[in-house]
Protein backbone atom coordinates (compact mmCIF):
# COMPACT_ATOMS: atom_id res chain seq x y z
CA UNK A 1 0.00 0.00 0.00
CA UNK A 2 1.11 3.36 -0.80
CA UNK A 3 0.89 6.23 1.81
CA UNK A 4 1.08 10.10 0.88
CA UNK A 5 -0.01 12.29 -1.91
CA UNK A 6 -0.07 12.67 -5.30
CA UNK A 7 -1.17 15.46 -8.06
CA UNK A 8 -2.84 13.87 -10.08
CA UNK A 9 -3.59 16.20 -13.54
CA UNK A 10 -7.72 15.66 -13.81
CA UNK A 11 -9.11 15.84 -17.61
CA UNK A 12 -12.05 17.23 -18.75
CA UNK A 13 -14.81 14.65 -18.81
CA UNK A 14 -13.48 13.33 -15.15
CA UNK A 15 -15.71 13.94 -11.50
CA UNK A 16 -13.65 14.08 -8.81
CA UNK A 17 -14.82 10.19 -7.81
CA UNK A 18 -14.33 8.78 -10.86
CA UNK A 19 -10.15 10.11 -10.33
CA UNK A 20 -10.71 8.29 -7.14
CA UNK A 21 -11.86 5.38 -8.92
CA UNK A 22 -9.93 4.37 -11.69
CA UNK A 23 -6.60 5.36 -9.60
CA UNK A 24 -7.75 2.71 -7.23
CA UNK A 25 -7.12 0.32 -9.80
CA UNK A 26 -4.38 1.62 -10.96
CA UNK A 27 -2.58 1.41 -7.82
CA UNK A 28 -4.17 -1.85 -6.77
CA UNK A 29 -5.30 -0.40 -3.22
CA UNK A 30 -8.92 1.27 -2.00
CA UNK A 31 -7.83 3.77 0.53
CA UNK A 32 -7.44 6.80 -1.53
CA UNK A 33 -9.63 10.57 -1.11
CA UNK A 34 -9.25 13.32 -3.08
CA UNK A 35 -9.53 16.75 -1.30
CA UNK A 36 -12.23 18.54 -2.98
CA UNK A 37 -14.79 18.24 -6.08
CA UNK A 38 -13.47 19.88 -9.82
CA UNK A 39 -16.06 20.42 -12.10
CA UNK A 40 -16.24 17.69 -14.80
CA UNK A 41 -15.23 20.21 -17.72
CA UNK A 42 -12.33 21.66 -15.77
CA UNK A 43 -8.74 20.39 -15.44
CA UNK A 44 -5.54 20.52 -13.85
CA UNK A 45 -4.37 20.09 -10.22
CA UNK A 46 -6.38 17.50 -8.20
CA UNK A 47 -4.50 16.43 -4.93
CA UNK A 48 -5.28 12.83 -3.61
CA UNK A 49 -4.38 10.93 -0.92
CA UNK A 50 -3.18 7.71 -0.38
CA UNK A 51 -3.33 4.91 2.45
CA UNK A 52 -2.83 7.09 5.83
CA UNK A 53 -2.46 10.17 3.65
CA UNK A 54 -5.60 10.10 3.55
CA UNK A 55 -6.21 11.78 7.35
CA UNK A 56 -4.77 15.23 4.96
CA UNK A 57 -8.00 15.23 3.00
CA UNK A 58 -9.37 17.96 4.59
CA UNK A 59 -6.56 20.29 5.65
CA UNK A 60 -5.44 20.20 1.83
CA UNK A 61 -9.15 21.04 1.05
CA UNK A 62 -8.62 24.10 3.27
CA UNK A 63 -5.85 25.48 1.32
CA UNK A 64 -6.23 28.37 -0.88
CA UNK A 65 -6.48 27.15 -4.79
CA UNK A 66 -5.29 29.32 -7.83
CA UNK A 67 -7.50 29.27 -11.54
CA UNK A 68 -6.89 30.25 -14.60
CA UNK A 69 -10.56 30.84 -15.93
CA UNK A 70 -11.87 32.14 -19.59
CA UNK A 71 -15.34 34.01 -19.09
CA UNK A 72 -17.88 34.53 -22.17
CA UNK A 73 -19.43 37.62 -21.84
CA UNK A 74 -23.45 38.30 -23.32
CA UNK A 75 -24.27 34.59 -22.36
CA UNK A 76 -26.08 33.52 -19.20
CA UNK A 77 -26.84 29.67 -18.34
CA UNK A 78 -28.69 27.86 -15.55
CA UNK A 79 -25.27 25.97 -14.56
CA UNK A 80 -23.17 29.70 -14.50
CA UNK A 81 -20.71 27.56 -17.50
CA UNK A 82 -21.20 26.49 -21.12
CA UNK A 83 -22.38 23.31 -20.77
CA UNK A 84 -25.74 24.62 -19.31
CA UNK A 85 -28.74 25.93 -20.87
CA UNK A 86 -28.89 29.42 -22.12
CA UNK A 87 -31.00 31.49 -20.66
CA UNK A 88 -29.91 35.11 -21.80
CA UNK A 89 -27.42 36.09 -24.54
CA UNK A 90 -26.63 39.17 -26.54
CA UNK A 91 -24.49 39.45 -29.46
CA UNK A 92 -20.75 39.83 -29.56
CA UNK A 93 -20.81 43.20 -31.46
CA UNK A 94 -23.36 44.13 -28.69
CA UNK A 95 -20.81 43.31 -26.29
CA UNK A 96 -17.97 44.80 -27.71
CA UNK A 97 -19.98 47.96 -27.90
CA UNK A 98 -20.74 47.71 -23.96
CA UNK A 99 -17.35 46.64 -22.71
CA UNK A 100 -14.29 49.15 -22.69
CA UNK A 101 -11.72 48.55 -21.44
CA UNK A 102 -12.23 50.87 -18.20
CA UNK A 103 -15.24 49.13 -17.68
CA UNK A 104 -13.71 45.42 -17.64
CA UNK A 105 -10.94 46.85 -15.15
CA UNK A 106 -13.43 48.71 -12.88
CA UNK A 107 -15.86 45.50 -12.91
CA UNK A 108 -13.22 43.06 -12.28
CA UNK A 109 -11.26 45.16 -9.60
CA UNK A 110 -14.26 45.32 -7.58
CA UNK A 111 -14.51 41.29 -7.14
CA UNK A 112 -10.89 41.41 -5.16
CA UNK A 113 -10.62 40.88 -1.29
CA UNK A 114 -13.66 39.47 0.59
CA UNK A 115 -16.62 39.30 -1.16
CA UNK A 116 -19.95 37.38 -0.77
CA UNK A 117 -21.14 34.56 -2.77
CA UNK A 118 -24.24 32.64 -3.52
CA UNK A 119 -23.53 28.88 -3.83
CA UNK A 120 -25.01 28.36 -7.53
CA UNK A 121 -27.60 25.67 -7.59
CA UNK A 122 -25.62 23.02 -9.74
CA UNK A 123 -23.05 22.75 -6.62
CA UNK A 124 -22.59 19.96 -4.13
CA UNK A 125 -23.49 22.32 -1.71
CA UNK A 126 -26.52 20.30 0.44
CA UNK A 127 -29.37 22.00 1.74
CA UNK A 128 -31.49 20.27 3.86
CA UNK A 129 -29.92 16.99 3.17
CA UNK A 130 -29.81 17.28 -0.01
CA UNK A 131 -27.41 18.16 -2.49
CA UNK A 132 -28.43 21.57 -4.81
CA UNK A 133 -27.14 19.97 -8.07
CA UNK A 134 -29.77 17.14 -7.09
CA UNK A 135 -32.48 19.38 -7.01
CA UNK A 136 -31.33 21.64 -10.24
CA UNK A 137 -32.22 18.33 -11.98
CA UNK A 138 -35.04 18.29 -10.71
CA UNK A 139 -36.33 21.66 -12.13
CA UNK A 140 -35.90 22.99 -8.62
CA UNK A 141 -34.33 26.30 -7.31
CA UNK A 142 -34.26 26.75 -3.57
CA UNK A 143 -32.60 29.58 -1.37
CA UNK A 144 -29.10 29.78 -0.48
CA UNK A 145 -27.09 31.68 1.63
CA UNK A 146 -24.24 33.80 0.68
CA UNK A 147 -21.28 32.83 1.72
CA UNK A 148 -18.07 35.03 2.23
CA UNK A 149 -15.01 34.12 0.39
CA UNK A 150 -11.70 35.86 -0.35
CA UNK A 151 -10.46 36.45 -3.35
CA UNK A 152 -6.74 37.18 -2.88
CA UNK A 153 -5.06 38.06 -6.60
CA UNK A 154 -7.58 38.45 -9.74
CA UNK A 155 -5.80 39.47 -13.03
CA UNK A 156 -7.00 39.71 -16.53
CA UNK A 157 -4.76 38.25 -18.46
CA UNK A 158 -5.93 38.49 -21.92
CA UNK A 159 -9.23 39.98 -23.58
CA UNK A 160 -10.65 38.93 -26.88
CA UNK A 161 -14.04 40.26 -26.62
CA UNK A 162 -16.86 37.81 -25.57
CA UNK A 163 -13.88 36.07 -24.29
CA UNK A 164 -11.69 37.03 -20.59
CA UNK A 165 -8.81 34.90 -19.33
CA UNK A 166 -8.53 35.51 -15.70
CA UNK A 167 -5.99 34.28 -13.31
CA UNK A 168 -7.44 34.23 -10.01
CA UNK A 169 -6.20 33.32 -6.47
CA UNK A 170 -8.97 32.40 -3.43
CA UNK A 171 -10.20 31.04 -0.18
CA UNK A 172 -11.68 27.67 0.15
CA UNK A 173 -15.14 27.49 -1.12
CA UNK A 174 -14.93 29.97 -4.06
CA UNK A 175 -17.10 29.38 -7.05
CA UNK A 176 -15.65 30.43 -10.61
CA UNK A 177 -18.11 29.48 -12.35
CA UNK A 178 -20.07 31.85 -9.81
CA UNK A 179 -17.78 34.70 -9.90
CA UNK A 180 -18.06 34.60 -13.88
CA UNK A 181 -21.79 35.33 -13.44
CA UNK A 182 -21.16 38.08 -11.07
CA UNK A 183 -18.75 40.00 -13.23
CA UNK A 184 -20.94 39.57 -15.98
CA UNK A 185 -23.97 41.15 -14.11
CA UNK A 186 -21.55 43.97 -12.62
CA UNK A 187 -21.11 44.44 -16.82
CA UNK A 188 -24.59 44.94 -18.21
CA UNK A 189 -23.67 41.69 -20.23
CA UNK A 190 -24.18 38.66 -18.55
CA UNK A 191 -21.56 36.16 -18.13
CA UNK A 192 -20.76 31.81 -18.23
CA UNK A 193 -17.41 30.27 -17.98
CA UNK A 194 -16.03 29.04 -20.89
CA UNK A 195 -12.67 26.80 -19.78
CA UNK A 196 -11.50 26.44 -16.48
CA UNK A 197 -7.76 25.58 -15.02
CA UNK A 198 -6.80 25.05 -11.79
CA UNK A 199 -2.98 25.67 -11.68
CA UNK A 200 -2.35 25.17 -8.19
CA UNK A 201 -3.82 24.09 -4.12
CA UNK A 202 -1.96 25.09 -1.47
CA UNK A 203 1.98 23.13 -2.42
CA UNK A 204 0.45 21.29 -5.23
CA UNK A 205 0.77 22.20 -8.79
CA UNK A 206 0.90 21.41 -12.34
CA UNK A 207 4.58 21.00 -12.65
CA UNK A 208 4.18 18.04 -10.46
CA UNK A 209 1.22 16.93 -11.71
CA UNK A 210 0.59 13.20 -13.38
CA UNK A 211 -2.31 12.48 -15.59
CA UNK A 212 -4.38 8.83 -14.92
CA UNK A 213 -2.45 7.40 -18.32
CA UNK A 214 0.25 8.55 -17.18
CA UNK A 215 0.06 6.63 -13.97
CA UNK A 216 -1.56 3.40 -15.24
CA UNK A 217 1.42 3.71 -17.73
CA UNK A 218 3.88 3.59 -15.24
CA UNK A 219 2.26 0.42 -12.89
CA UNK A 220 1.97 -1.18 -16.21
CA UNK A 221 5.49 -0.86 -17.05
CA UNK A 222 8.76 -2.81 -15.95
CA UNK A 223 9.72 -0.56 -13.16
CA UNK A 224 6.75 0.27 -11.29
CA UNK A 225 8.11 1.46 -8.48
CA UNK A 226 8.62 5.01 -10.41
CA UNK A 227 5.65 5.54 -9.50
CA UNK A 228 6.92 6.60 -6.20
CA UNK A 229 8.65 9.92 -7.47
CA UNK A 230 4.97 11.09 -7.95
CA UNK A 231 3.93 10.13 -4.10
CA UNK A 232 4.94 12.73 -1.96
CA UNK A 233 5.50 11.52 2.06
CA UNK A 234 2.80 12.58 4.29
CA UNK A 235 5.28 14.82 6.89
CA UNK A 236 6.30 17.02 3.42
CA UNK A 237 2.84 18.66 4.03
CA UNK A 238 3.80 19.65 7.06
CA UNK A 239 7.53 21.27 5.89
CA UNK A 240 7.35 24.52 7.61
CA UNK A 241 7.12 23.09 11.22
CA UNK A 242 9.67 21.96 13.17
CA UNK A 243 10.79 18.44 13.23
CA UNK A 244 11.48 16.91 17.06
CA UNK A 245 13.50 13.21 17.10
CA UNK A 246 11.81 10.95 20.04
CA UNK A 247 14.36 9.08 22.42
CA UNK A 248 13.44 5.66 22.73
CA UNK A 249 12.58 5.74 26.11
CA UNK A 250 9.61 8.17 24.92
CA UNK A 251 8.26 6.11 22.04
CA UNK A 252 5.81 4.51 23.85
CA UNK A 253 4.03 7.81 24.52
CA UNK A 254 4.26 8.71 21.33
CA UNK A 255 2.89 6.00 19.73
CA UNK A 256 -0.39 5.83 21.88
CA UNK A 257 -0.43 9.41 21.05
CA UNK A 258 0.44 10.92 24.34
CA UNK A 259 1.98 14.13 25.30
CA UNK A 260 5.71 14.01 25.49
CA UNK A 261 8.03 16.32 27.54
CA UNK A 262 10.32 18.12 25.18
CA UNK A 263 13.18 17.32 27.22
CA UNK A 264 12.64 13.50 25.55
CA UNK A 265 13.71 14.95 22.37
CA UNK A 266 16.09 16.93 20.36
CA UNK A 267 13.34 19.91 19.65
CA UNK A 268 15.04 23.08 21.14
CA UNK A 269 13.19 25.27 23.76
CA UNK A 270 10.53 26.93 21.14
CA UNK A 271 9.23 30.88 22.07
CA UNK A 272 5.64 30.13 21.72
CA UNK A 273 2.81 27.29 20.32
CA UNK A 274 3.15 25.78 17.20
CA UNK A 275 3.22 22.47 15.28
CA UNK A 276 6.09 20.40 15.26
CA UNK A 277 6.24 16.80 13.38
CA UNK A 278 7.29 13.78 15.60
CA UNK A 279 9.79 11.37 14.66
CA UNK A 280 11.66 7.95 15.86
CA UNK A 281 15.87 7.65 15.57
CA UNK A 282 15.78 5.79 12.17
CA UNK A 283 13.45 8.87 10.49
CA UNK A 284 9.88 7.30 10.63
CA UNK A 285 7.03 9.80 11.22
CA UNK A 286 4.49 9.35 13.23
CA UNK A 287 2.45 12.39 14.16
CA UNK A 288 1.96 16.18 14.22
CA UNK A 289 2.11 17.53 17.51
CA UNK A 290 1.93 21.01 18.66
CA UNK A 291 4.16 22.87 21.18
CA UNK A 292 2.89 23.91 24.80
CA UNK A 293 5.74 26.37 25.59
CA UNK A 294 3.82 26.88 29.58
CA UNK A 295 4.42 22.73 30.42
CA UNK A 296 7.48 22.43 28.32
CA UNK A 297 5.89 19.57 26.18
CA UNK A 298 4.53 18.20 22.76
CA UNK A 299 0.73 17.47 22.74
CA UNK A 300 -0.96 14.92 19.65
CA UNK A 301 -3.02 16.79 17.04
CA UNK A 302 -2.92 14.47 14.04
CA UNK A 303 -1.41 10.60 14.42
CA UNK A 304 -0.04 9.48 11.02
CA UNK A 305 1.25 6.16 12.34
CA UNK A 306 1.47 2.93 10.24
CA UNK A 307 1.60 -0.96 11.21
CA UNK A 308 3.98 -0.92 8.59
CA UNK A 309 7.43 -1.08 9.14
Amino acid sequence: MFHGMMTIYKEAGYTSSDVVARLRGILHMRKIGHTGTLDPDAEGVLPVCLGIGTKLCELIADRDKEYVAVMRLGTVTDTQDMSGEVLAQISDEEVRRLVTEEALSDAVSSFRGVIKQVPPMYSAVKVNGKRLYELARQGKTVERKEREVTIHELEIQEVVLPLVTMRVRCSKGTYIRTLCQDIGEKLGTGAAMEHLLRTRVGQFDLDHAITLDEAEAIMKSDTPERIMSYISPVDSFFSDAPAALVKDEALRYLRNGNAVKRRYTDLPVLAHEGPVRMYDRNGKFYALYSYDPRKDELRGVKMFLTNET
